[in-house]
């Protein structure tokens, strides 16, 4: 027989980001207490509302499974004595276990018998356990923060108020944080009078929703989506698509009814990004466009109730509104009075890091970047000029009102400056681009000077933590380094432009330590940032599908060639298909196993006496030719498929020619010629770590 399982822990208002991880985490912890007790369950399904985490197990096992366990106890020559009687030892570790020594088995392990006891115990009730396994579940839940609430020590997201458990129709009891698990649950907080008994799991839902509770978080998230949708359709306009914003809305309700509010539409007059930041950033508001994109002077948002006095609802909501607006407004008028070249003079007083220095002091560093950078990628006089005033004024923003009340806009609102103030579209476009790409998939700069000042600018950044210590740590990172890693990674693999990460690098650290004296020595800090940077690339090409040792191949050369990391991991991952794959490795690994003696790749074609060998070094001498030439017009398949007509020759070097001879001249060119085959490829990718079909 089974029973469903209901297990509610109700709260204060839990904070609708922490809810997603809660959720899962409820759930798993319930799967690994429930496996450890040995309790069959079909299903397990958590449920929230910003007052609940709530637990389902659905036809959980009335009973545990019973347990049989062999337990290694000492050899038989130590627990047995000549006369094969028990020993000391024998008789300890029996009674440790609670068996008799006559229960004992023998068995043998690597040759040698040791001596097992069988321990065998019955399943309990499932009933009987419970009361132990429901606390322990929220004890073992964890959160970014959490509060003490009484005189209790117990720490808990939110001061719990009630606890609901249930195995079928009967309680489970039991005590934690001085809160006793009942029947009873509770509703919707204003709308719901008086406590909620539950009889039943069964019954749980209706219950709840009758007290105006929508608990099934995937409900309520459909209901807001759908009302939404209508709601804007009404006003003959539309929603863009927020799966974060949703995602919030749907765990800051228990019971969600969408509304439609309206402001001045002089308001429109704003930059659109400036009403959209306060409406979505900081109301949780939905801004609602035409057909064609443009904003109306309309939002939808999300009441956690009925649809009882929605005018008056309706009415505060656009009072709130009306006054952030008003806010945005002035603050806007008043950061067009001052171009953005004076307020970047007062970056001076603005301080980056207190290590690093000042946000003047960075952007000088970017100004510096962003010219080698152009020189690098030999960009137009024009290109160079724009990106050279990108990086000089594209941080002005930073102290202007608008930008201080929203940060979200930095970027966004010194594009708009810039425009107001005379500056080129390239400009003002390539102030907003700067900060792209912000996260994985986000978008990419389109303009040339955008593009190289916000590679500057995250490689700078990258340095100067570097520089003095700064690393990410676990899951710790709180200056977004590995975020601005994968940016650049991405904005060199877009542009398909090869670049010297070690010289880049080294280029940066200079310009840091004209300004601070850095706490890493140049040559550790360079090698240290190639391989942070080799870490995001093993992600993104992860992300990319490409099996793991195409990814160890790639990354496993002395390569920080991005677009040549990615490109041969591209062809590798082609050619994995092609017949010839298997005579690429065995050839090369071959070649490679024994190339590892050598140390010169300096071949005397003098000291070629035997046709296999010499045959093998014109034939490699002609392939490299070809492989180069395939690899400079980006044939990389076409390169491989040349290294794998070897195998014909290597396999002959190694039938005919005897390598470890006693002439050392002899034998350490044959290394040699080995060990060229072997270094050329590397060059491009460590065929060693590819693993056959």
């Amino acid at each position: 027989m089974t029973k469903d399982l209901l297990f509610e822990i109700g709260t204060e208002e839990i904070p609708a980001g922490f809810m997603k991880r809660a959720l899962s985490d409820l759930g798993k912890i319930a799967q690994e207490k429930l496996q450890e007790a040995r309790v069959d369950f079909e299903q397990i399904k958590t449920y929230g509302t910003p007052r609940r985490l709530t637990l389902i197990v659905e036809n959980l096992a009335e009973k545990q499974l019973d347990m049989e366990e062999e337990v290694k106890g000492p050899s038989v020559k130590v627990a047995f004595d000549q006369t094969e009687e028990p020993t000391k030892a024998c008789l300890g570790f029996a009674k440790g276990q609670g068996v008799s020594p006559g229960d004992l088995i023998k068995k043998e392990v690597k040759g040698v018998e040791y001596v097992y006891a069988i321990k065998r115990e019955a399943g309990k009730d499932t009933a009987t356990i419970l009361p132990e396994l429901l606390p322990d579940i929220i004890k073992s839940m964890s959160f970014p923060k959490t509060m003490r609430w009484g005189d209790s020590e117990f720490r808990f997201v939110r001061p719990i108020h009630w606890i609901v458990s249930l195995y079928g129709t009967e309680f489970v009891p039991f005590e934690i944080a001085g809160i006793k698990s009942d029947r009873l649950t509770r509703g919707h907080r204003f709308l719901s009078k008086g406590e909620i008994e539950i009889s039943e799991p069964s019954l749980y839902f209706k219950a709840l929703e009758d007290a105006w509770v929508i608990v099934d978080q995937e409900r309520r998230r459909s209901i807001i989506e759908e009302q939404i949708n209508q709601l804007a359709k009404q006003q003959g306009g539309k929603v863009s698509k927020d799966s974060q914003l949703l995602e919030e809305i749907t765990h800051l309700v228990e019971y969600p009814t969408a509304l439609c509010g309206n402001f001045e539409e002089s308001y429109l007059e704003l930059p659109k990004e400036a009403l959209i930041t306060s409406m979505k950033e900081h109301q949780r508001y939905y801004p609602v466009v035409d057909e064609t994109g443009n904003l109306l002077n309309k939002f939808i948002t999300v009441r956690n109730g009925d649809s009882n006095y929605l005018e008056v609802v309706q009415r505060g909501n656009e009072k709130v509104l009306e006054a952030r607006l008003a806010d945005a407004r002035f603050f806007y008028t008043e950061d067009l009075k001052t171009p953005l070249e004076q307020q970047v003079k007062k970056l001076e007083n603005i301080v980056f890091h207190e290590e690093i220095g000042t946000v003047a002091e960075k952007v000088k560093r970017m100004i510096d970047m962003t010219d080698y950078l152009a020189k690098h990628i030999k960009a137009t006089d024009q290109t160079k000029e724009e990106a050279n005033r990108v990086a000089t004024i594209a941080k002005g923003d930073l102290v202007s009102h608008m930008v201080y009340e929203f940060p979200e806009l930095q970027g966004v609102m010194g594009a708009y400056y810039a425009k107001a103030h005379g500056e080129s579209g390239e400009v003002s476009r390539g102030i907003r681009e700067h900060y792209l790409p912000r996260y994985a998939g986000d978008d990419l700069p389109q303009t040339e000077s955008g593009w190289i000042v916000s590679f500057a600018d995250k490689l700078d950044t990258i340095v100067d933590c570097f520089g003095i210590g700064i690393q990410p740590t676990g899951s710790q990172d709180p200056y977004a380094l590995r975020r601005q890693a994968l940016a650049i990674i991405s904005l060199v693999l877009n542009k398909r432009v090869k670049l010297s990460l070690e010289q880049l690098l080294a280029d940066a650290y200079d310009r840091l330590a004209q300004d601070i004296e850095p706490k890493v020595a140049k040559d550790q800090l360079v090698k240290t940032v190639v391989e942070f940077f080799k870490q995001r690339m093993k992600g993104y090409l992860n992300e990319a599908g490409h099996r793991y040792d195409v990814v160890e191949a790639v990354l496993g050369t002395d390569s920080s060639d991005f677009v040549q990391i990615d490109s041969w991991a591209k062809a590798l991952s082609e050619f994995r298909v092609n017949e010839q794959f298997q005579a690429l490795l065995t050839g090369f690994n071959r070649v490679a196993n024994l190339a590892k003696k050598g140390d010169s790749v300096k071949v005397s074609p003098d000291l070629l006496e035997e046709s296999a060998e010499k045959e093998l070094y014109d034939k490699f001498s002609h392939a490299k030719n070809k492989i180069d030439q395939l690899i400079k017009q980006e044939q990389l398949v076409d390169a491989l498929v040349e290294i794998a007509k070897l195998q014909p020759a290597i396999d002959k070097f190694f039938e005919e020619i005897m390598v470890m001879v006693d002439d050392e001249a002899l034998k350490n060119n044959r290394l040699a010629l080995l060990k060229s085959i072997e270094s050329y490829v590397y060059k491009y990718v460590d065929l060693t770590k590819v693993v056959a079909k």
